[in-house]
């Protein structure tokens, strides 16, 4: 069987890797400019296919029968071929509900906001009226802080449909989360990144929250029960999100300066056929200074700022080993740089087996200690895994590598 995806741009798309896990059929991706989909549907090169932006409404046209679920919702995300002709359903609702229920499962009579009123709002619109929750739907010309102040304070669910914050514009958020004082849950339908700034927010407020990839993983593996006419099929939306998660989120390593996280990156990224990125050397590459040169010449604070630009677009990237400088931790701003979408490793090591050489900042015994006690609480607070390096690289690697898959499954 031949399945797919069809959309205009797919070049970041997960729904390949999804689906390899789901069923024995080819998964290609169909990219398709508006002007040609006549051609496609009239020589089609799949047996069943999803769709995503921005064809799921234009698709309609095509389609002989259409479900209930994606005429309540107004769109078609699965498509298949019966007799020559084109069935269209929607298994985003399911999706929706999957992303929902994990942080709220009651929704009645609660007011829920809905930022973005594009297609994945319609869906989140269907699943929050059909459980008796309230709705209220803000486009973009609407969210303006004056707006939201005034209107929206006394909201209790936040999903934000817009790709505000999707990569490669990281870290950017389509409200102040801090202003809503009683806010009870947070869905973000973006997936890439892991954490986007919403949801980081939300986790340092301890509101439970969860990003798009549970839905789009839950949703797919309703397409794909639908592409092989099962009326069931085993949920094993969580597992899958690990197995992929394990695959797609950055490796990043903090800790003190001479703790051998370079080294460590090294052979991680050998091991997993993955990217590695010293920060050190990208500062170089970014600014033509060696880290030391910057710090002799300019003082630590410019080089932090190089650092933290540098940093910005090393941990937004996927499937990425990285290892920080020492000091990346003292900058605030960091914090959710470096989390955004990677597993963080603190490599611990005693202070007197740490490399010193061509350090500026670790001049001595005394200075090393002080370092440390402003740094420790820094590494712990950022880190989700703590390894200690003690001399055997191999264990060492090894430590990582099983700790790193074990908080992921858990988590």
């Amino acid at each position: 069987m031949k399945c797919g995806l069809l959309g205009r741009k797919l070049g970041h798309s997960y729904s390949p890797q999804i689906h390899r896990f789901l069923g024995d059929y080819s998964y290609d991706l169909f990219e398709r400019e508006p002007e040609d989909l006549d051609a496609f549907f009239a020589d089609p090169p799949f047996d069943a296919m999803n769709v995503t932006i921005p064809y799921k409404e234009t698709v309609m046209k095509y389609c002989s029968e259409i479900s209930d679920s994606a005429k309540k919702i107004g769109s078609v995300n699965t498509i298949v071929r019966k007799n020559g002709k084109y069935y269209g359903d929607n298994t985003d609702y399911y999706g929706f509900e999957f992303i929902l229920d994990s942080v709220c499962k009651d929704v009645k009579g609660k007011k829920v906001l809905i930022v973005g009123n594009g297609g994945a709002a319609k869906t989140a619109i269907a699943v929050i009226s059909d459980r008796g929750g309230v709705p209220v739907v803000i486009s973009h010309k609407e969210n303006t802080p004056e707006n939201m102040k005034k209107h929206h304070l006394d909201t209790d669910i936040i999903v934000n449909t817009t790709p505000v914050g999707m990569y490669p514009k990281n870290l950017e958020s389509p409200i102040v989360l801090e202003n809503y004082k009683n806010v009870q849950a947070v869905v973000d339908v973006v997936y890439n990144p892991s954490k986007t700034q919403i949801l980081l927010d939300a986790e340092r407020l301890g509101i439970p929250c969860v990003n798009g990839l549970y839905m789009l993983v839950a949703q797919a593996e309703k397409a794909s029960a639908i592409f092989k006419g099962e009326a069931s099929w085993e949920v094993r939306t969580s597992s899958i999100v690990s197995e992929l998660e394990l695959e797609m989120k950055n490796i990043v390593l903090v800790g003190m300066p001479g703790c051998g996280k370079s080294t460590i990156g090294r052979k991680i990224a050998e091991k997993l056929g993955r990217t590695f990125k010293d920060a050190d050397d990208e500062v170089l590459a970014f600014s033509g200074k060696t880290p030391a040169e910057i710090i002799t010449n300019e003082g630590e604070t410019a080089f932090r700022k190089v650092e933290t630009e540098v940093l910005k677009e090393l941990c937004k990237q996927s499937a990425t080993v990285v290892s920080t400088g020492g000091g990346c931790v003292t900058v605030n701003e960091n914090f959710d740089v470096i989390r955004q979408n990677s597993v963080v490793v603190w490599v611990k090591r005693p202070l007197d087996m740490l490399a010193t050489n061509g350090r500026p900042l670790s001049k001595s015994p005394e200075e090393l200690k002080r370092m440390y006690g402003i740094r420790a609480p820094k590494y712990e607070k950022i880190s989700d895994i703590i390894v200690e390096n003690i001399g055997d690289l191999e264990k060492t690697v090894s430590d990582v590598l099983n700790s790193v898959e074990r908080f992921v499954k858990e988590k």
